[in-house]
């Protein structure tokens, strides 16, 4: 579940579920506390969307519009809400920050090296992580250099 506190009387709370054939975003509108409006998009695979819930934001506040429970200059705010960047970069943070402490727990480079790449994957599942296909084969320098720079990466991301 997230909330989005689009302005002080209106926030949009937004979940997920799964589906028989793949998942759906449910977002309820709260006008000053009230639930007033509810919208929902379906999905078979994932979404294209720029951060999650932007989809089912833009449906609920559209259909919200459409049945007068907000007012147009209420839809022109909560759409520059929505075009905006609302990415929650918290579960990557504490991937990286879990990954990070092989450096403590693990006596050498392949330990380290493997106890990253190991929480790495389990905390990017279905996030779209791809080992290379010649992971294996790679030598422990080149293999460190590369889970470090993830890592660095997901802790401090762009546009954050």
């Amino acid at each position: 579940m997230r909330i989005f506190k689009i302005t002080k009387e209106i926030e949009v709370v937004c979940e997920s579920q799964s589906t028989r054939y793949g998942f759906r975003h449910l977002a309820t509108l709260l006008k000053n506390g009230i639930e007033r409006q509810t919208g929902k998009c379906t999905y078979q695979n994932r979404t294209w969307e720029s951060y999650e819930f932007q989809s089912v934001l833009n449906e609920v506040v559209n259909k919200a519009f459409h049945n007068k429970v907000i007012s147009e200059d209420e839809l022109k705010v909560c759409k520059e809400f929505i075009d905006g960047n609302h990415t929650d970069w918290s579960d990557f943070k504490m991937t990286s920050m879990v990954a990070k402490m092989g450096e403590v727990l693990c006596q050498d480079q392949k330990e380290k090296n493997d106890w990253k790449a190991r929480m790495l994957k389990a905390g990017l599942e279905n996030k779209g992580l791809i080992m290379p296909d010649d992971w294996d084969e790679l030598d422990e320098d080149t293999k460190q250099k590369r889970l470090d720079s993830v890592i660095k990466v997901m802790n401090n991301p762009i546009g954050e």
